[in-house]
């Protein structure tokens, strides 16, 4: 199991209740059904993402409009790195 920092759980959890739109649409017309399980709203280290899928080490990110100002690029970058 991949190490997760326990206090972005009851963040994730309310992510989970609060998904958006578009991870709405892409969990329940597609990867809920994915022959390979994946998680919603997993912690790992200290961030939370948006799916992710053991197996492979795979991690699905769906940035929205507020990833596109030159700080958020660069802590995305960080974060793609770091994951």
């Amino acid at each position: 199991m991949k190490p997760y920092n326990r206090e972005n759980i009851p963040f994730a959890k309310e992510l989970r209740k609060n998904i958006t739109p578009w991870e709405r649409k892409l969990w329940y017309e597609f990867l809920r059904h994915y022959p390979i399980r994946l998680q919603r709203q997993k912690a790992i280290g200290n961030y939370i993402v948006d799916f992710y899928c053991a197996k492979p080490r795979l991690v699905i990110e769906l940035d929205g409009g507020g990833h596109y100002t030159a700080e958020q690029i660069e802590k995305d970058a960080i974060r793609t790195k770091e994951l």
